[in-house]
């Protein structure tokens, strides 16, 4: 077992920790919040989605500028960057899917895994078939 193994899961801990709680603060775990942003026609949008989002990019930009100036990083051998990067119909169906799915529901992978804490059936129900989906991808479309 490599020997930087505890403290690289000491780190993700806390960087989902950090994560789940900027999701909080933000309001990102309330599905209603995220359909008022996705629902222009209603005539009640509300913007605030949007500078989650811009603070997101703020935040994540300079990380991005560093990563791209290091040769590995701190708490690995290498870094685990996509290396496929054309835009293909697969990547179109996908992200097709994952919208109808965020604008039906509300919530994403990250948001809904974080708001398990709040402990409500259709919340579970949501990560259940999100699970189901990923293992039903897993088997039938890559085969493993």
């Amino acid at each position: 077992m490599n020997r930087l193994a505890p403290l690289r899961l000491v780190v993700a801990l806390l960087a989902g920790a950090l994560f789940g709680f900027g999701l909080s603060l933000s309001g990102m775990l309330d599905p209603a919040r995220v359909l008022g942003f996705l629902n222009l026609a209603s005539g009640h949008w509300d913007p605030s989605l949007a500078f989650v989002l811009g603070g997101a990019v703020l935040i994540a930009l300079p990380g991005v500028m560093l990563q791209r100036r290091l040769h590995r990083p701190l708490l690995d051998d290498s870094f685990h960057l996509p290396e496929k990067n054309e835009i293909d119909g697969r990547l179109l169906a996908g992200s097709t899917l994952f919208g109808v799915g965020w604008g039906l529901a509300g919530f994403c992978p990250g948001p809904a895994i974080s708001a398990l804490s709040i402990g409500l059936f259709p919340v579970f129900l949501f990560v259940a078939a999100m699970v189901a989906g990923m293992m039903l991808h897993d088997r039938v479309i890559t085969g493993t």
